[in-house]
């Protein structure tokens, strides 16, 4: 019942990228409260995660005695014992892991066992949300194509290179380009070389996510939304003319929706 006690209590859901670690914060009615993230690090200690996660409570003024329970998934597998020691030792006891077979879509793929919880994850939620046919475009580590079919069934897609990744290469495999800000520059004709890079990297990967979505349109035989979530999707998604929504923790919404599910069945 919205206002009733039990609505208060909040949820933490966690999605363990390989660079980049999410977490969101649910009241239990689904109302999102704040989400951050930090670095994937696998040499920490329990105690050390212990401290970051309190970190981030007191930072955002949000007692942890409220947190009843985790929804987690993580494509990091030597993180998995360590969170889940962390939580069930000094946090919560209602932990729920999500795995790709814990999502209930339909894989029409043929190898189900290969692909990621987290793009699972992304195509559960926006198939929730909108109710029909969906490409999401996740700027993180690498760039994922999921696509969710109106009914509900999961199709595939495409994993291309990560921005980040792919600006860190140039630095370290070339020997005269910089590290250089991940920004838009004013144009796309380069004058400098910051400038070249930025236009190479930020309208590169816009043209980039044009054309895959445009093939994946077509294969798939039905009109989707396109939705872009992750790190790096208010960054891109401004130049993809394709993108119809943004919302960059859709895959934290979708663990949230899967934690209630997997305690209403409990």
């Amino acid at each position: 019942m919205p206002g009733s006690a039990k609505s208060e209590d909040l949820i933490l859901c966690v999605d363990v990228g390989n660079t980049t670690t999410a977490c969101g914060i649910f009241r239990r009615d689904g109302l999102p409260v704040r989400s951050f993230r930090f670095r994937t690090r696998t040499e920490i200690s329990a105690e050390e995660l212990l401290l970051l996660l309190r970190g981030f409570f007191d930072l955002l003024e949000i007692p942890v005695r409220k947190l009843k329970g985790v929804a987690f998934a993580s494509v990091v597998p030597p993180l998995d014992g360590l969170w889940e020691t962390v939580v069930r030792r000094w946090l919560v006891k209602e932990w729920v892991v999500v795995t790709p077979e814990s999502v209930p879509l339909a894989l029409r793929l043929r190898r189900p066992e290969e692909v990621g919880a987290d793009r699972l994850v992304n195509a559960y939620a926006a198939w929730r949300r909108w109710k029909r046919a969906a490409i999401v475009v996740d700027f993180g580590t690498a760039t994922t194509f999921d696509c969710v079919s109106g009914k509900g069934e999961y199709l595939g897609g495409a994993i291309a290179p990560g921005l980040e990744a792919a600006a860190e290469l140039l630095f370290r495999k070339t020997a005269k380009l910089p590290r250089i800000e991940l920004a838009p520059p004013p144009e796309a004709l380069g004058r400098d070389t910051v400038s070249a890079m930025q236009s190479g990297l930020i309208y590169g990967f816009a043209g980039l996510v044009e054309g895959l979505v445009a093939r994946l349109t077509q294969e798939m035989q039905e009109e989707p939304l396109v939705v872009a979530t992750g790190g790096l999707a208010s960054l891109v998604a401004p130049y993809v003319f394709s993108i119809q929504e943004v919302v960059p923790d859709l895959v934290l919404e979708g663990l949230f929706h899967l934690y209630q599910a997997r305690m209403e069945d409990a």
